[in-house]
C-alpha cells in the first residue's frame, strides 16, 4: 500500500512537472510574440505622431488620428533627451499623475528596465531627439504571470489528490485493524466459554480451590482482553468513572506482575475523586500499555510515578518512568503503527492507546518529555 502511494505520488508529480514546464515554455513564446507585436504597434503609433506633426493633408491626418486613437492598452511616456517626461503620458493612472509629482519619472525608470525606447528626431539643426518609453500591456502581464497562477492551481490540485489518497488509505488501514480486532475477539469467545465451563466444574467438584480461583482470574483477564478488542472500531459507551480509583486498580494489577526492584507511586495532590466520562475497559488498556512500556524501558529496575491533576476543565495524567528514554529521531514515530524499539512486539500498544484517548475519549495523548538515559513522561489529557 505504501509502495502504491509512492507510485501515485511519483506519477502525479511527473504529470504536474510536464504540465507546468510545457505551460512555461508556451507562455514565454506567447509573451515574446506579444512583446514584438506591441513594439511594432508603438513604432507605428510614434510614426503616426511624427507624420501628423509634419502634414496638413486631411486624409493623412485622418489616418494618423485613427492609428493614435487605437492604442488603448500600451502605456507610453514621451521624454526629452535627458529622460524628462513631456506631457502626461498615455494609458497611465491619471490619479497618480495628479497626486504624485514624481510618478512620471519613476514610471520612465520602470519602463526603461522593460524595453528600449523609440527615438524620434524632432529637429536636425540643432539635433533634438525625443524618446518614447513604453511598458507592458495588461494582456502581456497576464500572459507572463499565467504560469505562476497555473503552478499554484496544479500544486493545490496535487495536494487535494494526495490528501484524498492518504485519507482513503488511512481509512482502509483503520477498517483492517478494526476488523482484525473484532475477529480476534470473536475467535477468543469460543475457548473462553469452554474454559469458564471447566472452571465451574472444578469449583463444583472442589478438587483444588486455589487452582480454580487462579484459573478464574486468568479467564476473567482473557474476557477483559476480548472485550477490549471487541470495542475497537465501534463507539464505546462512556460512563462517569473515578479516574483516581481506575488508575490505582491498574497500578495494583501491574505491580503484582513486576519485580520488587520497581517502585510505583500515584500522586493525586490529595484528591481521591476525579470524575470523568470514560470507557473503563479501554481506558484501563491505555494505562496498562503505558505502564508496560515503562517497565520495558526500565528493564526491571527503576520507578514509575503517575501524577493526576485537575486543571480547569481537564484532567491531566502524567506517567513518568526512569527508563532509557526516547531519542529525538524517534519522538515523532512512537505513535505510528508498527514502530517499536523492542526485539519482541508489534508496535501497536501506543498507537492503539492514542486512538482510544483521542478518537473515543476526545482527549490527547502526547510525549510530554523524554531524555535518553533519564526517562520519559507520557501525558493524557481528558475532559473533566
Amino acid at each position: 500500500m505504501i509502495r502504491q502511494l509512492i507510485n501515485w505520488r511519483t506519477g502525479i508529480a511527473l504529470v504536474a512537472v510536464a504540465i507546468v514546464t510545457g505551460t512555461v515554455f508556451y507562455s514565454n513564446f506567447l509573451a515574446k510574440k506579444i512583446a514584438d507585436e506591441e513594439r511594432k504597434k508603438v513604432n507605428v503609433w510614434v510614426q503616426a505622431l511624427k507624420t501628423r506633426a509634419a502634414t496638413t493633408e486631411p486624409s493623412a491626418l485622418d489616418l494618423t488620428n485613427t492609428i493614435t486613437s487605437e492604442n488603448t492598452d500600451i502605456p507610453i511616456i514621451e521624454t526629452d533627451e535627458n529622460d524628462n517626461p513631456l506631457g502626461g503620458g498615455l494609458n497611465l493612472d491619471t490619479l497618480k499623475i495628479k497626486s504624485d509629482s514624481n510618478y512620471l519619472k519613476k514610471t520612465v525608470t520602470e519602463f526603461k528596465n522593460q524595453h528600449d525606447p523609440l527615438i524620434v528626431e524632432v529637429n536636425k539643426e540643432p539635433l533634438i531627439q525625443n524618446k518614447y518609453y513604453y511598458g507592458d500591456s495588461l494582456l502581456l502581464k497576464q500572459v507572463r504571470y499565467y504560469p505562476l497562477v497555473q503552478l499554484l492551481i496544479v500544486a493545490l490540485f496535487i495536494f487535494i489528490i494526495l490528501y484524498t489518497i492518504s485519507v482513503r488509505n488511512k481509512s482502509t488501514q483503520n477498517q483492517v485493524w478494526a476488523g482484525m480486532a473484532k475477529e480476534t475477539a470473536h475467535q477468543l469467545g469460543t475457548p473462553l466459554s469452554s474454559l469458564q465451563g471447566w472452571v465451574e466444574m472444578l469449583k463444583e467438584k472442589e478438587i483444588d480451590t486455589v487452582i480454580a480461583s487462579e484459573m478464574e482470574k486468568d479467564v476473567d483477564r482473557l474476557k477483559l482482553i476480548s472485550d477490549r478488542f471487541g470495542k475497537i472500531g465501534s463507539s464505546p459507551k462512556l460512563e462517569e468513572k473515578n479516574i483516581v480509583e481506575q488508575i490505582r486498580n491498574m497500578v495494583i494489577y501491574i505491580k503484582r506482575r513486576s519485580t520488587d526492584k520497581v517502585s510505583f507511586t500515584v500522586d493525586t495532590a490529595g484528591k481521591e475523586v476525579l470524575p470523568a466520562k470514560i470507557s473503563g475497559p479501554l481506558f484501563d488498556w491505555v494505562i496498562e500499555n503505558l505502564l508496560k512500556n515503562a517497565l520495558d524501558a526500565m528493564e526491571g529496575r527503576g520507578s514509575i510515578n503517575i501524577k493526576i491533576r485537575n486543571e480547569t476543565d481537564n484532567i491531566i495524567i502524567d506517567v513518568t518512568d526512569t527508563g532509557k528514554g526516547i531519542s529525538k529521531k524517534n519522538l515523532n514515530k512512537v505513535f505510528k503503527p508498527g514502530f517499536t524499539t523492542k526485539k519482541r512486539g508489534w508496535g501497536l500498544g501506543l498507537s492503539l492507546s492514542k486512538r482510544i484517548i483521542e478518537q473515543y475519549h476526545k482527549g490527547h495523548l502526547i510525549v510530554k518529555h523524554s531524555e535518553p538515559g533519564r526517562g520519559t513522561t507520557f501525558r493524557i489529557i481528558l475532559r473533566a
